[in-house]
């Protein structure tokens, strides 16, 4: 007869079991209940986010952007006349409307007064020697006539002395001809005396007109110095102070304009009237797109203090050779000077405001672009990470033209669809390490 195994172990009663079986339950319903929060968890902790952008239809533009400062086509520069020690004590305002005539820079006069004093006393005291050179020239033409008498009446009497050697003796006839020749002797050398101080007069005479001319010609040098040291308006305008390239400003920065108490030097461009009817900006190109502008291209530009409005300009002229400017320490920058008339006018415009400008280089419309941080490379091709709800596809693209904010693309892309600006990889990497 088997043996047969009881269904409940001795010392067990049937509650204990079922008490047994609702706790194993219980703990297997826990330990799954923890098994999905933490699958959840980690869903969620692994959800990246990463910047996107739409591919959109529109007009891909290739620009050149550079800096520049408002100047007028048509201004007068008042430039420092040819004086010596120019120093300025009077000076109009920067920005100061100006009219016709008015004291636009006037330079200090007390020096040049003091030298057309000094030459007006040089032209006097020429005049009082003039004077007296010439009485000096009356005395000794005077004594000239007077020895000049004497030596022909010497002579006469010597001849009339010679003609009574017929009537006394062979030795007083050979003496009074003797005389006659000394007496013709001394009249040659008193005429010689008499050409020598005509010749002497001449000279100091001509000294005289030539110290004379001299002295005129520097009191009305010294008229005409005085005479630029005010400078006026020649028309109506805005005054706008120039820099004063002599004065040391902070490094780095632009020089200074002029101002009151200045030195300035001959020539030097002190201040403009600048006609505002008709403004460009002066721009400086870089090297590397001096091959991409032509005459002609269209510019935009913004100044700084005119921020609400884009004004069009024409790139109308540029320098064939390079400005070279020193920088310090051996430093050098090269840049090619350009030009562009600004169509239309503001009244807010002033000469001297700094601006931003882009040449337009080229201009497609409707063409399909993405930007540039979208744009990776897969097996050694452009590609895209194209959005799909939760996740991100690869699809390699053809691409066209590129400026440095978007791309064209010819193939491989729809518009409207998304596209991401970092590859997702990355971005989740990044977001581990947070």
């Amino acid at each position: 007869m088997s043996e047969i195994k009881p269904k409940i172990r001795i010392g067990m009663t049937e509650s204990s079991i079922r008490r047994k079986r609702i706790l194993m339950a219980v703990v297997v319903i826990a330990c799954a209940g923890g098994a999905y929060a933490a699958y959840n968890y980690n869903q969620k902790a692994s959800v990246v986010e990463v910047p996107v952008a739409k591919v959109r239809r529109g007009e891909f533009r290739i620009v050149v952007r550079t800096r520049g400062e408002i100047r007028s086509v048509n201004s007068t520069t008042i430039l420092a006349p040819q004086v010596p020690e120019l120093r300025i004590v009077t000076l109009a305002e920067s920005g100061k409307m100006i009219r016709k005539g008015e004291v636009v820079v006037e330079f200090d006069a007390a020096q040049q007064e003091q030298n057309l004093l000094e030459r007006n006393t040089s032209v006097r005291t020429i005049d009082s020697q003039t004077v007296q050179t010439q009485a000096s020239h009356r005395i000794v033409t005077e004594l000239d006539g007077m020895n000049k008498m004497t030596a022909e009446y010497n002579l006469e009497r010597s001849k009339l002395e010679a003609s009574k050697a017929e009537v006394v003796s062979e030795i007083e006839g050979a003496k009074s001809r003797i005389d006659v020749g000394i007496s013709h002797g001394e009249l040659g050398q008193v005429g010689q005396t008499i050409n020598t101080h005509k010749a002497t007069q001449r000279a100091d005479m001509e000294r005289m007109e030539q110290n004379k001319d001299k002295a005129v010609r520097d009191v009305n040098r010294a008229k005409g110095y005085l005479s630029n040291m005010v400078l006026r308006a020649p028309s109506d305008g805005i005054v706008n102070l120039l820099p004063n390239f002599r004065t040391q400003g902070n490094w780095g920065s632009s020089p200074p304009p002029f101002k009151e108490g200045d030195r300035a030097w001959t020539g030097a461009a002190i201040a403009e009237i600048p006609d505002l009817s008709e403004l460009r900006i002066d721009l400086k190109l870089e090297e590397v797109d001096r091959g991409k502008m032509e005459l002609g291209q269209k510019v935009k530009v913004r100044v700084d203090a005119i921020p609400d409005r884009e004004f069009d300009a024409k790139l109308d002229w540029i320098s064939p050779i390079a400005s070279v400017q020193w920088r310090g320490g051996g430093m050098t920058e090269k840049s090619f000077p350009a030009r562009a008339t600004i169509i239309g006018n503001d009244k807010r415009l002033r000469p001297g405001m700094s601006a931003s400008a882009e040449i337009l280089i080229e201009s497609n419309a409707n063409q399909l672009l993405i930007p540039t941080r979208a744009s990776f490379s897969s097996q050694g091709k452009p590609s895209v990470y194209v959005q799909n709800g939760q996740n991100f596809t690869v699809r390699l693209i053809e691409v066209g033209k590129r400026n440095d904010n978007e791309i064209v693309v010819l193939n491989g892309l729809k518009e409207g669809e998304a596209v991401t600006l970092e590859n997702p990889a990355e971005a989740a990497r990044k977001q581990k390490k947070l």
